[in-house]
């Protein structure tokens, strides 16, 4: 299954570690300590340049993991999600 993420990205939920709240996630200095290593290393996606509410890590198969930073809130990601698994 994929869940729509914003601006036409899709991302497979398979490969989804979390979804985080920007606000409140951001609010731990090793978690902006790991988004400034994975926009350093090139690993930060930004799927629309407005005011972020969410990010979603993932990881693939070759076990390399991108962080997609997102305009959707965590609900509504969750819910998309949610409502994919009931059809």
């Amino acid at each position: 299954m994929y869940v729509h993420a914003g601006n036409n990205r899709i991302i497979r939920t398979r490969d989804i570690i979390g979804i985080f709240d920007m606000d409140t996630a951001t609010m731990g200095t090793s978690t902006r300590e790991y988004l400034r290593s994975a926009e350093k290393e090139n690993r930060m996606i930004n799927i629309k340049e407005e005011i972020p509410k969410s990010f979603i890590v993932t990881s693939d198969k070759e076990k390399i993991d991108k962080v997609y930073v997102s305009q959707i809130s965590t609900s509504a990601l969750l819910g998309r999600i949610n409502s994919e698994v009931k059809e």
